[in-house]
Formats: structure tokens, C-alpha cells, sequence
């Protein structure tokens, strides 16, 4: 079927009969010929190594190893960009995922793999605004600090001794916009299957922005935050809620991966 019909298929999933979903599968045509259920092999050196140079990313747990849903995610920007769960963090659990950007020929031109470092919910109309971008400052500033105290205070499972060193604070800046002091953060929606025949699944409306600094090694270490509006859960437009994830992202080579 493909992704250009993913959202209709899922908002109708309540009224399908199971029998004619798997014949009509919704996870087609996806980069690296990833499916719903693939087994997932990652050389975990470049992670080892990032971890080492001080890094935040949690390294995968031994039952990392399936794909449990697929994403996209369609910004006001070129290209596809993708996101393979390795678990989706909905029920106590921190999320971890494969980022995949493909460029607009249709070759996969980055991957990161990425893990949860912190959920927040924003309190007040003001807080919302900043995370979204729509006063003019917040997400989408030039650079992002990261604090010691806040993250030791959120329990991070990190080494933080390691990462921080004799600092307090971890400095990101903005992946795109050259020097600007304030850059819109991407906007648009990401369409998230949990099955092959789109019976389960969200819907959100999100703003995105990509953070970057280098490590001690010389390596790039990915701050990513979204802001996601949910919009609907299964079909379930009742379900609403809105939440700011911040994402690590390591970025690992295509031949480091094996998908079956």
C-alpha cells in the first residue's frame, strides 16, 4: 500500500477485518527494506566509542533487536526522514530508535541511532510557546544548554562523571540555519505504524530541531528535540497530549547495520 495512504489506513484500522490486513501491508517501500518485525544486527563500535569520548546515548540492551514500529515524519524540509523503534517508550520505558534521513533521490544519506535522555511536559501556555517555537526564541535557539544538575536530578543513567568531566553543562548548537540567532524549528506530523497492517499506531503534529556537539574523540553527538502533539492513538482522536522529547543520536554507517 505505502506511506502515502498510512494515516487514512490507520485512522480507519477500528473498522477493518484482521483478515484482509495482512494481505494490504502499510510498511512497504521503507529505506534499507526495513519492515514491522525485521530483526535488527547493529556493530555497536561506534557507539562503544562514543560512550567512551562521553556521550549521553544509553548503549542497546540485549533484547534491542526488533523492530517494533515505523514512523515517518513529514516537515516543511527536502527529503524523507524515518524512524525504526526499537522500543516506543509508550508504557515505562525510555525510546530507542534508528533515525534514517534519505535525501530527495532516495538514498539513505544519514543514520543515527538514537535513545531517550529525558520526557517533559510543558506546564504553562508560555512554556508551550517556547517549545514550539512561536515566540520567537526557545527551540530553535542557536545552541542549547544541557545541565549537570538537571540531568542528575532526572536520574539519567549515564556516567555523568565521565561526560561532564570538571564541567556543569553540556553546550549544543543548532544543525542547520548557518549563525542565526533564532531559526523556526522544523514543523509537520509523524505517522507512527505499530503493525504491518496499520491497525495500531499514533498520529502527532511536531516540531523538531537537531543539536549537535563534538566529543572528546573528534565524533558527533546529536541532541534532538520534538515536540509532539498527539493527535490521535489506534484511530482514537480522544487521545491527546503534548510532550517534549529529548533524544541522543549517534550517527552509525549502513554497513554497521544487518535488517532480515
Amino acid at each position: 500500500m505505502g506511506w502515502s495512504d498510512a494515516y487514512q489506513y490507520l485512522h480507519a484500522g477500528a473498522a477493518r477485518l484482521a483478515g484482509n490486513a495482512e494481505a494490504q501491508r502499510v510498511d512497504d517501500g521503507l529505506p534499507l527494506r526495513a519492515r514491522i518485525g525485521s530483526l535488527l544486527t547493529l556493530q555497536q563500535a561506534a557507539l562503544i566509542r562514543a560512550v567512551v569520548d562521553g556521550s549521553l546515548v544509553t548503549l542497546p540492551a540485549p533484547g534491542d533487536t526488533r523492530i517494533e514500529a515505523v514512523s515517518q515524519l513529514k516537515l516543511n524540509q527536502s527529503g524523507g526522514l524515518y524512524r525504526y523503534y526499537l522500543n516506543k517508550g509508550d508504557i515505562d520505558a525510555d525510546e530507542k530508535f534508528l533515525q534514517i534521513y534519505q535525501d530527495p533521490h532516495g538514498n539513505v544519506a544519514e543514520i543515527l541511532y538514537c535513545t531517550q535522555l529525558a520526557r517533559v511536559i510543558p506546564e504553562s501556555a508560555e512554556q508551550q510557546q517556547a517549545y514550539m517555537g512561536e515566540a520567537g526564541y526557545g527551540l530553535g535557539d542557536r545552541s542549547y544548554t544541557l545541565s549537570r544538575a538537571q540531568l542528575e536530578a532526572d536520574g539519567v543513567a549515564a556516567d555523568l562523571a565521565l561526560v561532564f568531566g570538571a564541567g556543569d553543562s553540556l553546550e549544543f548548537w543548532r544543525d542547520a540555519g548557518a549563525d542565526a540567532a533564532f531559526l523556526p524549528p522544523f514543523r509537520g506530523n509523524e505517522v507512527r505504524l505499530d503493525d504491518a497492517g496499520g491497525r495500531q499506531g499514533l498520529r502527532q503534529e511536531i516540531y523538531f530541531m537537531p543539536y549537535v556537539r563534538q566529543l572528546r574523540g573528534g565524533g558527533k553527538e546529536y541532541l534532538l528535540i520534538t515536540t509532539e502533539l498527539i493527535q490521535s492513538v489506534n484511530g482514537d482522536p480522544g487521545q491527546r497530549g503534548i510532550h517534549v522529547d529529548f533524544v541522543i543520536g549517534i550517527p552509525v554507517e549502513q554497513e554497521r547495520i544487518v535488517l532480515q
